[in-house]
This record gives structure tokens, sequence and C-alpha cells, in this order.
């Protein structure tokens, strides 16, 4: 089996939409982009799967979060996060800076067109 065929544990998450064929599935390209970055740094040894499992778990498990998991990326996104400000790999400040240049880059760009940080009106302003 190539590293390509591997079976990250990650896809093994509770909650992550699955095919009929068991395979991960997502609504919108930034999920499958979430939960690439997130395989690439467990597979370089930046956090183990239990650390993944339990920041994971805090995040789906928390009390603002949509009942019918709708907000389960969203949740993907911030246990990220969470868990590599915790290990000093990125400043929460930082990462929230970012958060939000992406959020207003969505914003600012046109329907259909692939969202890029360059679009954000604040980009080099901030």
């Amino acid at each position: 089996m190539s590293a390509c065929e591997t079976v990250s544990p990650l896809a093994q998450s509770p909650g992550l939409p699955k095919s009929a064929e068991g395979d991960p599935v997502f609504a919108e390209p930034w999920h499958a982009t979430a939960f690439a970055l997130t395989v690439h740094l467990h597979q370089k040894g930046l956090f183990t799967w239990g650390e993944w499992a339990e920041s994971l778990s805090s995040q789906v498990k928390a009390s603002h979060r949509a009942q019918d998991g709708s907000d389960y990326f969203e949740a993907w996104v911030e246990a990220l996060s969470s868990l590599l400000a915790q290990k000093g790999l990125a400043e929460a400040e930082t990462l929230l800076a970012l958060q939000k240049s992406w959020q207003r880059a969505a914003e600012a760009t046109p329907h259909g067109s692939p969202i890029r940080l360059e679009n954000d009106p604040q980009r080099g302003h901030a």
C-alpha cells in the first residue's frame, strides 16, 4: 500500500460524513482542505491521534454547536486551531486574524469564483 492509499485514523473521526463505501465526503471544498491539512499535520507528527480526538470531541460537544451536526467542519477547524495553539505551533490571535481574513475574502469574492486570501479587502492593511 502506498502512502496515498494509507488510511489515516482521522478518516474514522466520529461524525465525519461518509459515502456508502465508507470514504469521507465533503459538502464544501474547504471541508476537504481542512480534513487534508489535519491529516497532513498528524502524519508529520505534530500531534497524536489521541490529542486530535480529544480536541475534536471537545469542540463537537460544545454547548454552542448545532444539534444536527451541520457545523461539524466549523468544529473541526476550531479543534485544529485550538490544538495548534495549545502545542505552541501557532498563536491563537494569528489564527483568528487569518480566519477573519478568509471570511472577508469569501464575502468579497463573486459567486462561483475561487476564494483567495488576496480577495480580502483589508489584506495588507491590518
